[in-house]
């Protein structure tokens, strides 16, 4: 094990990658030189050089486009958006190109790409530079979405969606860049896409979540225990494809649910989970399923504003205690 801040994991899992396979390459803005905005390609230009290490113009629809194509063409490319905010501009060559091009193909041609940068809120951005993109992603066929909430998981999912010969859009939380973890060193270490992690077992709820919220809920679920509530606690990490199982497992035995997220409510992941539960544990429910979502508003620049939009952990305990009062 090696203690790694967050953006360090994700660096290391890159790394060992490019070290591995010679069709990896990082590409973005800021990622050479500059070393990444967040500095998660740190030292990386030094060892690979220009022609693996790639800064690019401030263009996301060119550099994702030359991106995909690469891809296609047999490459493994990494690209890096400043922020997933900034990935709007890339919408047309992320949907119509990258997560199509499998299935218009008849299977012929794949994609094996790494879309990845912080999603979501920071810390007084204000409402263009703090959206959640996680719902608009996972509903696209042919992407693969994850969300890591701490740094081991960071470095299991990155090596992960490097390997996978489908494109895997990658969220990470620009909150966790500095936190520390404890990460495997092992270079063959990698988290499965599509398996959620049961972080802390518990009987009376189930709360499911995803990056940084799973943290939320983890703080939360200590909170109840203080109470007498046991909650189990379910880390997503994969968006799509769905671990189904194990919230479906989990649901069945604490026969009840919330649903943790930073999207906007309206048709946002929680309602997906919330369908799910309800197809597959209706008569296993002893109350409805319930959400704690941010509010539907655009985000405020004001910190003491931008915290009441957040889900916080009191939100969670004061969901969880009204449920069990039905």
């Amino acid at each position: 094990m090696a203690e790694l801040t967050y953006r360090e994991a994700l660096r290391d899992g890159m790394v060992e990658e490019m070290r591995r396979d010679e069709n990896v390459f990082l590409m973005g803005e800021e990622v050479g030189a500059y070393q990444g905005a967040y500095k998660c390609s740190q030292d990386m230009l030094e060892e690979f050089g220009e022609k693996r290490v790639l800064d690019t113009p401030i263009t996301e629809h060119g550099f994702a486009g030359l991106a995909t194509g690469a891809a296609m063409a047999g490459l493994r490319p990494i690209v890096e958006f400043m922020t997933w905010n900034f990935g709007m501009q890339a919408m047309d060559q992320l949907i119509n190109s990258a997560a199509k091009t499998h299935y218009m193909s008849g299977g012929l041609v794949s994609c094996p790409i790494v879309f990845r940068g912080p999603n979501g809120a920071a810390a007084g951005v204000a409402a263009q530079h703090s959206q959640d993109f996680t719902a608009w992603y996972a509903s696209v066929p042919g992407l693969k979405v994850v969300s890591p909430s701490n740094a081991a998981d960071a470095k299991g999912l990155i090596k992960a969606a490097i390997r996978d010969n489908a494109p895997v859009m990658v969220l990470e939380n620009e909150i966790l860049y500095g936190q520390t973890w404890d990460v495997p060193d092992d270079e063959d270490y990698t988290v499965e896409i599509g398996k959620a992690n049961i972080m802390q077992e518990g009987t009376d709820v189930t709360l499911i979540a995803y990056s940084i919220n799973s943290i939320k809920a983890l703080e939360a679920a200590k909170e109840l225990a203080k109470q007498g509530i046991s909650a189990e606690v379910i880390d997503l990490r994969t968006i799509r494809p769905l671990d189904v199982d194990t919230i479906v497992s989990s649901v069945t035995k604490t026969h009840h649910a919330v649903v943790v997220e930073e999207t906007w409510p309206t048709c946002g992941v929680a309602a997906e989970i919330m369908r799910v539960i309800s197809d597959n544990c209706w008569d296993e429910l002893d109350a409805p399923v319930t959400r704690v979502s941010s509010a539907d508003v655009p985000m405020p620049y004001a910190k003491n504003l931008e915290a009441l939009v957040l889900p916080q952990a009191e939100d969670i305990v004061q969901t969880v205690q009204k449920l069990l009062q039905c």
